[in-house]
């Protein structure tokens, strides 16, 4: 499930000469390794700076770290944003997404639902309870946090196309199909979107449906090795070996280590 994290500019304290570079350094997201300097800048200031914005330059350094996919050290930080500030929703939210992203998803549950618990109206929150939902099975639950989340932001693609999954995991195809399109109304370069209704069409039979819009992501993402895959077992269906041979292959190329590719070679009775 893709996780979204909650941003924004949380040190609001102006300063002048060297500290005021910090301040910037910490506060952007361009270079995430000058965001860790500055941001552990400020909080090695200890009690000379103070506590909100201390548990801003935590939030933020575990926002870096969170990108660079070190998501033990994004959630060591986002633990002390907490503990300076207990009231501080998106680092519950974000902590969520990292917990998440570790597989241990009730603590992840347990974070956005405390995110929810100090402010019922932020969407990623619902959004992220959602993908948890979804990622243990529970697909009721996931539909109705992203019922919510879209309620609260009707422009959110992620969540009309994470609910569509969880349509389609219930066998509900047509609503899913139906939640895909919505996500690309909103954003036509929704590579995911089209790759999930790709796969609906797939499994109603409708496989010149499900090609085009396997096509229609791979252009967007060329190196998409889901897609490929998903493509290529849609020309097997059509009987199209060929062309089905060259996805499977195409997604080795971009990921030598994909196994789901070798796999779909190896039934077609090809080694490589």
């Amino acid at each position: 499930m893709l996780r979204r994290l909650v941003f924004a500019l949380v040190l609001a304290l102006s300063a002048t000469g060297a500290w005021a570079d910090r301040y910037e350094d910490c506060k952007q997201s361009a270079d995430l390794d000058r965001q860790i300097r500055g941001c552990t800048q400020i909080v090695d200031r200890g009690k000379r700076e103070s506590q909100k914005n201390r548990a801003g330059a935590y939030w933020n350094r575990g926002n870096a770290y969170y990108l660079k996919r070190e998501v033990d050290r994004a959630i060591a930080d986002y633990d002390k944003a907490i503990a300076l500030n207990p009231e501080y929703v998106d680092a519950y939210v974000n902590r969520g997404n990292a917990y998440g992203d570790k597989g241990d998803l009730d603590r992840a549950i347990a974070d956005h639902t405390k995110a929810i618990a100090l402010n019922p109206n932020v969407a990623e929150a619902y959004y992220n309870r959602g993908n948890a939902y979804g990622d243990k099975g529970d697909f009721d639950r996931a539909i109705a946090d992203h019922t919510k989340a879209i309620a609260l932001d009707p422009n959110h693609a992620d969540a009309y196309t994470n609910r569509g999954l969880a349509y389609e995991q219930k066998r509900e195809v047509d609503r899913a199909i139906a939640d895909y399109t919505k996500a690309i109304a909103i954003d036509p370069e929704h590579a995911n979107a089209y790759t999930n209704r790709g796969n609906a069409y797939a499994s109603k039979g409708e496989i010149d449906r499900a090609i085009a819009d396997f096509d229609k992501a791979i252009a967007l993402n060329p190196e998409f090795v889901f897609a490929y895959n998903n493509r290529g077992l849609a020309y097997k269906k059509k009987g199209d070996k060929e062309q089905a041979i060259a996805d499977f292959r195409k997604a080795l190329e971009i990921d030598p280590s994909d196994q789901d590719a070798k796999n779909n070679l190896k039934r077609l009775g090809v080694t490589r």
